[in-house]
Formats: C-alpha cells, structure tokens, sequence
C-alpha cells in the first residue's frame, strides 16, 4: 500500500471535479480507499431518518462532505499558501516528515 501524502488538518487544493479551484481542511483520510474528504468540498444531499439525535430530530435532507481521491488534492505550502508537490526526508531524529518542494519547509 502506497504512503498517502496528505493527513488530517492538513489544508488542500482541489484540482478537479466540480470544486477545482476550492480549498478547505481534510476532516478524515481514508488510506485504504486512497480518498479523503475536505471541508466543504464536494457536497452530496443525505436523507435522514427521524431519530432520537438531537441534531435532526425530524429527519429530512441534509447536506454532507463526500470523500475525494487523494490524486485530485495538492497540499498548500505553509509559507506560500500555494498548492505545491511534498517529498519525504529524515529529520535530526530520524524521523521521517513531510518538505514542501516549493520552499523546503517541513509540513507538520
């Protein structure tokens, strides 16, 4: 299975589908599936039973965030806000961490 180059809380670029152009933060990461979804990104009409939740009591239509593929996100560089493309190196303690390949800067 191939490392995924996005993680949660990251902050991501849509590059294609209906919302090309849009950003938002990845709220959940499927690594399995390959896909993730964003922040208000990609949104798909629910319906929902009535039931003792308290959010919906009533049921009805609700809107909610569907999963991406992963190969339609680009993360956005810390320093530039720009969508950019990430490599893997080691850090002093041989970890490995995320680099921004525009700036060099380690995506935490």
């Amino acid at each position: 299975m191939a490392k995924i180059h996005i993680k949660k809380g990251d902050t991501v670029k849509v590059l294609s589908g209906d919302d090309r152009g849009k950003s938002g933060r990845v709220l959940r990461v499927f690594p399995k599936k390959m896909k993730a979804i964003v922040e208000g990104c990609r949104l798909v009409s629910k319906h929902v039973k009535p039931n003792v939740n308290p959010d919906n009591p009533k049921g009805g239509v609700i809107e909610q965030e569907a999963p991406i593929h992963v190969s339609n996100l680009m993360v956005l560089d810390p320093k530039t806000n720009k969508p950019t493309r990430t490599s893997r190196t080691k850090n002093e303690k041989g970890f490995s961490v995320r680099v921004s390949k525009k700036s060099g800067v380690i995506i935490l």
